[in-house]
Formats: structure tokens, C-alpha cells, sequence
């Protein structure tokens, strides 16, 4: 049975603070587990926690000026709230769940993998979609998380959620230009897509983008296909490492636009 713990949550913030709304660290009475962002504000929420499973008061909400009182640069206020967690209960039921940036991945071979293995630890939610029901690993899916074979799998674009990101990775070139030409006609007609990103060099996309002016595409609807994907300037081109940068770009996507 896990032992009762303090769950310490950031509520609230106002200015520059290290840590954003929602982050959290669960205090038991020798160690601890997340950040609510370090130095003096951490030291004086352990053992402001530490007290309170000890028998003393547990005040619900406290607020920390980081720079008069606590000497710490970032200069912003926090307030953290503290909640007590029983023996045995599901603390996993009590953390907040930060909004999630809903992604569509095209694909399921070594990059889309590597990219779907790396989100588990991220807030982002995952479609995950090939025209090849064996393609997909054997351990379950993270939370909250859908895996879906469809044939043809350009098939699988009409149904998607509104703003959804859409990352195109497929095993085939035809694959992945039908499911581009799916994209752009949705975006045609109802432009509810957050991101289009096609996985490929510029000749790869150089010898698309002709393709698609040639089934009436114009030039404005063509330049909302991001490709090559991935933020610039990392190099190499091991499954691992093009994920990193692919989702390092939605990242920078869903802050841009939180």
C-alpha cells in the first residue's frame, strides 16, 4: 500500500515564476517525486509537508513572493496548494492534467515509433494511424491514446478532431501523398487544421507541391504543408533524433498557441 503523502500543486503564478499551473510534487515523509521548481520555494514546500504528515496544520493554499521572501530571481509570486492523500489512494486520480495538444501521426514505421515511444512523457494526445494492423508495437498505447488501422489510410482524414496537428510518416510515398492531397482538401473546406507536417526532403516535397498544382491545389493552400518538419538546426537522421526535433516543433506549436 503506498504511504499517505502531501500533493503540492502549483495553483497559481503572477509575474516570472519556474514552474507553470498545474505542476506538481508528491511529498511523502522520507522523499519526494515531480517539482514545483526548485531552490528555497521547494525546500520550504517539502517541509512545510513534511510537517503537516507529521500531525501538524495543513494550510490548503500559500502563497510564496519569490523574490522578497524567498530570495530566488525568477522575481514572480506562486501560490501552491497542498492536498493530503490518504494510505492507498490513487494519487495518479488527483494530479491535474494539463491540456494535451491532440496529434494525428501518419505512419507507423521507426520515425513514428520513435516519435509515439517519446510523447508518452509529453502533453500530447495521440491518434495513431496505418493502413497496417500489424505495424503498431505490442505494449499498450499511453493514456488516453487511440491506434487505428485504415485502408486506404487517407480515409482516416475526414474524421479527424478540429485542430488537430497532422504529422505524415507513412512506409510509402503514396501513402503519404494521398493523405497530403486529404489534408489540403479538408483545410479547403472546413481549414480546421492546427499543422501539416510531411516527413521528407525538399525534393521529396519539391516533387509533390508539382503534383498537387497539378490537381488544381493553388500556391497559398500548398504553403500550409510544413516539410521538411522538425526544428531547425538538429542534425542527423537516426529515428530517434527526427522525432526529437518533430516534436520539439509541436511543442513550440502548442506554446505558441496555448
Amino acid at each position: 500500500m503506498s504511504p499517505p503523502l502531501i500533493l503540492v500543486i502549483v495553483a497559481r503564478t503572477s509575474g516570472s515564476v519556474p514552474r507553470e499551473e498545474g505542476a506538481w510534487m508528491a511529498v511523502t515523509a522520507d522523499g519526494f517525486t515531480g517539482t514545483v521548481g526548485g531552490g528555497q520555494l521547494e525546500f520550504d514546500a517539502i517541509a512545510r509537508a513534511r510537517a503537516a504528515l507529521a500531525g501538524g496544520e495543513l494550510t490548503a493554499e500559500v502563497r510564496y513572493p519569490l523574490g522578497p521572501s524567498l530570495g530566488q530571481c525568477c522575481g514572480g509570486v506562486v501560490w501552491l496548494r497542498f492536498e493530503h492523500i490518504d494510505a492507498g489512494e490513487d494519487l495518479q486520480a488527483r494530479l491535474p492534467v494539463p491540456p494535451a495538444l491532440p496529434v494525428a501521426l501518419f505512419g507507423a514505421g521507426h520515425v513514428g515509433h520513435a516519435i509515439a515511444r517519446i510523447a508518452r512523457d509529453l502533453p500530447i494526445a495521440l491518434h495513431w494511424i496505418d493502413s497496417r494492423s500489424d505495424a503498431f508495437p505490442a505494449e499498450p498505447p499511453g493514456a488516453g491514446w487511440r491506434r487505428e488501422a485504415v485502408a486506404p489510410i487517407a480515409d482516416a482524414v475526414p474524421d479527424l478532431p478540429a485542430g488537430v496537428a497532422v504529422l505524415i510518416m507513412t512506409y510509402s510515398h503514396a501513402e503519404d501523398f494521398d493523405v497530403v492531397a486529404a489534408c489540403l482538401r479538408r483545410q479547403r473546406e472546413r481549414g480546421d487544421l492546427r499543422f501539416i507536417g510531411l516527413i521528407g526532403s525538399r525534393t521529396k516535397w519539391a516533387s509533390f507541391r508539382h503534383r498537387l498544382e497539378a490537381r488544381g491545389f493553388t500556391v497559398g493552400e500548398l504553403d500550409q504543408v510544413v516539410c521538411p518538419i522538425g526544428v531547425p538546426g538538429v542534425a542527423g537522421k537516426q529515428p530517434g533524433v527526427i522525432a526529437v526535433a518533430v516534436l520539439a516543433q509541436l511543442l513550440t506549436l502548442r506554446a505558441a498557441t496555448a
